[in-house]
């Protein structure tokens, strides 16, 4: 099976459209956009946990509850910042009266919004979002968002109230949950736990794949470390229901503790696999050839590559441990990329030999080395775009990763 054949198969069962109930007064709606929703019952109203990713779902979200419950979304909770759990919120604005979102727990970089550019190109590849739906497949952890097929915009609502603290217990509307500061994959991520209903809502913390522990599209170091003391906490309130913000709810206390421990050590191991390669002198590209997921997580489900991978984890965790330097002292001032592939092609002494080699690399299925074979060549003033355009549209079949099928696709095509 190829690594498009897996993706597609985990697009069929990863996140089909139901509404779960998950007790009396809880419902996790999967499939209606490309994040879940969590619809907590009141007495007079509902406390919606995240919106979905475009004004249009947020409107079919709407409805959904009403014609299910007849009471209105007075109580917003974001479980973090990212559009696609806040995109569908203007669909309440005539009914929403407090909306709740977590301070980052780290400031972002000053001056950041000047890569506004380029971070934005990055994340339309990464999310392919100018593919076709038969090229895209999948998002990886949803179906694809609204804006990206026509199913509306982003319609954001600001929080009314920041949270700020470790950790709150509040009453909302005869509802006791706690709002619970849990950082990982964003700074200002929060989870919700409902004690009477020992329901947990776990937002991007959790879902049922690798995780993106670094984004290819760019972004600030992820905390590994913090993750997996988030990982530890949700753990400590021992659940009987985890509603993450993507994929399948997770049922049953002792499951949880399984998955959700499996989830935590597998990230756990890669981090620290990782800390003591750098500690043995090895440079970035040899700790991720090192790094292996250890045979006991391998093959769980929920632990494929089909949205992050252990791979980029470990460059992720390398950058964000020690920068950009390895240590090698030939790698302080390296020459310019030109010279050095001029020199190297210079040696070799025809051009044309390196082009039938990668030829021959591309017809046995070697793209990454073909392509870096084409790197060199273009480095060295020697265009090869219809090569490359084939290597790129080639690998991105062999891949499990969403985003890295995306981003392969989307670069081919750019050299059309």
């Amino acid at each position: 099976m190829t690594g498009e054949d897996r993706l597609k198969r985990h697009a069929e069962t990863a996140y089909p459209y139901q509404v779960v109930k998950a007790g009396e007064r809880v419902r996790c709606v999967v499939g209606l956009g490309h994040s879940n929703s969590i619809a907590i019952e009141g007495d007079t109203s509902l406390i919606l946990v995240d919106c979905l990713d475009s004004d249009e779902r947020g409107k079919r979200l709407k409805a959904l509850l009403w014609e299910q419950t007849g009471k209105p979304v007075k109580t917003i909770i974001y479980t973090h910042g990212h559009p696609d759990h806040r995109g569908g919120s203007g669909a309440f604005r005539d009914t929403a009266e407090e909306i709740i979102m977590s301070s980052p727990r780290k400031p972002v970089l000053k001056y950041y919004e000047k890569l506004n550019d380029v971070l934005g190109k990055r994340t339309v590849r990464q999310f392919g979002y100018q593919l076709t739906d038969e090229e895209c497949i999948t998002q990886g952890i949803g179906i694809r968002e609204g804006h990206a097929v026509g199913d509306g915009v982003y319609d954001f609502l600001p929080p009314t109230t920041l949270f700020t603290a470790e950790q709150e217990e509040r009453i909302i509307d005869g509802v006791r949950l706690q709002l619970v500061s849990a950082p990982g994959e964003t700074d200002d991520q929060l989870f919700v736990y409902l004690p009477d209903e020992g329901v947990l809502c776990c937002g991007d913390n959790y879902y049922g794949c690798w995780p993106n522990l670094y984004a290819i599209r760019g972004s600030q170091y992820r905390d590994i470390a913090a993750w997996v003391d988030s990982l530890e906490r949700i753990l400590s309130y021992r659940p009987k229901v985890l509603l993450p913000g993507h994929t399948l709810p997770i049922f049953g206390e002792e499951e949880i503790q399984t998955v959700l421990g499996n989830f935590r050590g597998a990230i756990q191991s890669i981090l620290l696999q990782t800390l003591d390669c750098m500690n043995r002198g090895m440079d970035m590209l040899e700790a991720a050839e090192e790094v292996k997921l250890p045979e006991e997580y391998r093959d769980l489900p929920y632990l494929q590559e089909f949205y992050g991978t252990v791979s980029w984890t470990v460059k992720g965790i390398y950058a964000g441990y020690v920068g950009w330097f390895d240590g090698n002292p030939v790698h302080l001032d390296p020459v310019p990329r030109r010279r050095y592939a001029g020199e190297v092609l210079g040696l070799i002494g025809n051009v044309e030999t390196v082009k039938a080699r990668v030829r021959e690399l591309f017809d046995a299925g070697d793209y990454q080395m073909g392509l870096e074979l084409c790197e060199l060549l273009e480095n060295g003033g020697h265009p090869v775009k219809e090569l490359k355009k084939e290597g790129l549209l080639a690998i991105a079949k062999t891949v499990t990763s969403a985003n890295a099928r995306h981003y392969y696709l989307a670069c081919g095509k750019e050299l059309e």
